[in-house]
């Protein structure tokens, strides 16, 4: 499975961008999808994630309320909706997506994501 985020850049405070996670490959073993971020200087945490169907969501305490996770399996695709964005969100951002079986876990490259006060 290959992972391509696009979506991030540069955006003042209370803007929104949206992100996209585009999957190909083998793309039915895929379960659970979620965007990561990683700050300068900090750990890698999870942000949102989305069950195989969509019908499940998990968000950060910081980002719910701000943020939708959702997913169009029919494009092998996830998006993150983000609205009333932080500076304290300037982070890279990434895709991943969980397979069925334990041992496939997929990362993306990563996108930048800058928000300005």
């Amino acid at each position: 499975v290959q992972l391509v985020e696009s979506g991030g850049g540069l955006v003042q405070a209370g803007g929104s961008l949206r992100l996209s996670c585009a999957a190909s490959g083998s793309t039915f073993s895929i379960n659970v999808m979620g965007w990561y971020r990683r700050a300068p200087g900090k750990q890698r945490e999870l942000v949102a994630a989305i069950t195989s169907g969509g019908g499940g969501t998990n968000y950060a305490d910081s980002v719910k309320g701000r943020f939708t996770i959702s997913r169009d399996n029919a494009k092998s695709t996830m998006y993150l909706q983000m609205n009333s964005l932080r500076p304290e969100d300037t982070a890279v951002y990434y895709c991943n997506a969980r397979g069925y079986n334990p041992n496939d876990n997929y990362w993306g490259q990563g996108t930048q994501v800058t928000v300005s006060s």
